[in-house]
């Protein structure tokens, strides 16, 4: 987040000073978008997997920061809770072969953990949601004991002032109800976020392409139908991340934005819609100001940190977020969040080159779509394809421009085209693209994406040694088929 968090209370005088510095860069920014050829430059892709550390039962394994020490690997930083962990792998124009090049670091940093949980008895799970999470295993002592997690935890409960409340409606017949007086629940999830550096110029319709984009990438791509042994939404990480960190009261739900949302509009005009949004709908949670003026900054010609634009950003949890970077002489980006963390890093590596691809392709005719489709329409399509997948009915534009309402299933075939254009225009090796697109189109074909492959084996496993026995099953089985790094549709369900 740029500033570093070494304090867990905070005062009024300190939100009053974090607030001043907020508007110095909102204003510093609004400057710097108009300066000629700020950035502008190559595209350049980037990605952060997290990661859960399990025992040799398949539970939560509490060791993230012995294991981040002894790994000794820059790549690797923590996460929420204690089981998690986070890679970061360096980021790589998006011209030629970009996604083979993430794929080579990636396994090399899951490498270097898994060698290095092994160690304290650990193993590495790549899956939205661990399956054989246990209530129990959920407490405010699950928390990273990390002057920054403890921060957030404090200060979204001051924002809240009554407890965290977790309620899914699913496949099971009795929805899933928790309730928890700290933030523990947001490491239940993990997800696998795919930065695209853009030009400012091009910011609005790359923005809106992406949010339309993500529907019909989610729905093929959704890996954690289970959460504390009920069968959810395919993505249920959507629906608990919101949930966990919603720091609204009851009231507040009718008439304030989430802290954790898909958003609230097409955007229209700039980026700085976005930071402006996220700083006039979310209180400060971590106010502590960094030792640069932006005002002073820019006009010493330079490029300015905005740090606590940056930490401020980091505390609202957009679904696609906007990123302003200082680094390679200051740039934006899109963060791309509803990604899942699994099946197998080629899962992974198909999904980001499919929602790049279609990303790509869209943005240039975005200010017609977005004359058409109501933005509510996308903002339904993506809560659909977290709840049912590829089984979903998603609203696009048709050939006339005209919205349609089209089955995922079918839908996504029809786009694999798109996506491939979007890549190939811009740079990427089209044996790349046909390779890693080629996996969606199977996927889609065989209709097995990671959740439908957990919920038949799952079915398949509970009639014989009930459900409790069947998830540590389905951890084993799918542990063992991630491992061989085939993607899943082609797994195997057994009984």
């Amino acid at each position: 987040m740029g500033i570093e968090i070494d304090r867990e209370r905070f005062d009024d005088a300190d939100y009053t000073a974090f607030t001043q510095r907020l508007e110095h860069c909102l204003e510093a920014l609004g400057q710097l978008l108009e300066q000629p050829g700020f950035g502008v430059g190559p595209r350049t892709i980037g990605a952060e997997l997290e990661l859960f550390l399990i025992d040799d039962q398949g539970h939560p394994l509490g060791r993230n920061q012995a294991i981040l020490e002894d790994a000794g690997d820059p790549r690797l930083t923590l996460e929420l809770d204690r089981f998690n962990l986070e890679v970061n792998p360096s980021p790589l124009p998006l011209a030629g072969q970009p996604l083979t090049g993430l794929g080579r670091e990636l396994e090399g940093a899951l490498e270097s953990v898994r060698a290095t949980a092994a160690a304290h008895g650990g193993r590495v799970a790549m899956v939205g949601i661990l399956p054989t999470l246990r209530d129990q295993d959920l407490h405010r002592g699950a928390i990273t004991d990390a002057p920054r997690y403890r921060a957030l935890d404090w200060s979204l409960s001051r924002v809240k002032a009554e407890p965290f409340e977790i309620e899914i409606s699913g496949r099971d017949p009795e929805p899933l109800r928790v309730v928890r007086d700290n933030i523990v629940m947001e490491g239940a999830n993990t997800s696998f976020q795919v930065h695209l550096r853009v030009d400012p110029a091009d910011y609005v319709p790359s923005f809106n392409a992406a949010q339309l984009a993500t529907a019909p990438v989610l729905a093929a791509a959704g890996n954690s139908p289970i959460f504390l042994g009920r069968v959810l939404w395919e993505e249920t990480r959507i629906a608990l991340f919101e949930q966990a960190a919603d720091d609204r009261d009851a009231p507040g739900r009718e008439r304030l934005v989430s802290r954790v949302a898909f958003g609230t509009d097409w955007l229209r005009t700039s980026i700085l819609d976005l930071f402006e949004e996220s700083v006039r709908h979310h209180e400060p949670l971590l106010p502590i100001c960094g030792d640069q003026d932006p005002l002073l900054a820019l006009g010493a010609a330079g490029v300015p940190r905005l740090d606590e634009l940056r930490l401020h950003q980091g505390t609202v949890w957009r679904w696609n977020r906007a990123i302003y970077d200082s680094g390679f002489g200051g740039h934006l980006r899109i963060e791309m969040r509803p990604l899942p963390a699994g099946p197998t890093v080629t899962d992974m590596l198909a999904n980001a080159a499919f929602l790049l691809g279609l990303t790509l392709a869209l943005a240039p005719g975005a200010d017609d779509w977005t004359g058409k489709l109501l933005f509510a329409r996308a903002h339904a399509n993506f809560y659909d394809a977290a709840r049912l997948g590829l089984e979903a009915e998603l609203e696009w534009p048709g050939a006339d421009g005209t919205p349609e309402r089209v089955g995922a299933a079918e839908l996504v075939p029809r786009l694999l085209p798109e996506a491939r254009r979007g890549l190939v225009e811009a740079g990427v090796d089209a044996g790349e693209a046909d390779r890693l697109l080629g996996v969606i189109g199977d996927r889609a074909a065989s209709g097995q994406t990671g959740a439908v492959w957990q919920r038949r084996t799952l079915a398949a496993l509970e009639g014989k040694v009930g459900r409790e026995q069947a998830v540590g099953e389905l951890l084993e089985r799918y542990l063992e088929l991630q491992a061989t790094g085939d993607p899943v549709h082609t797994w195997p369900v057994q009984g």
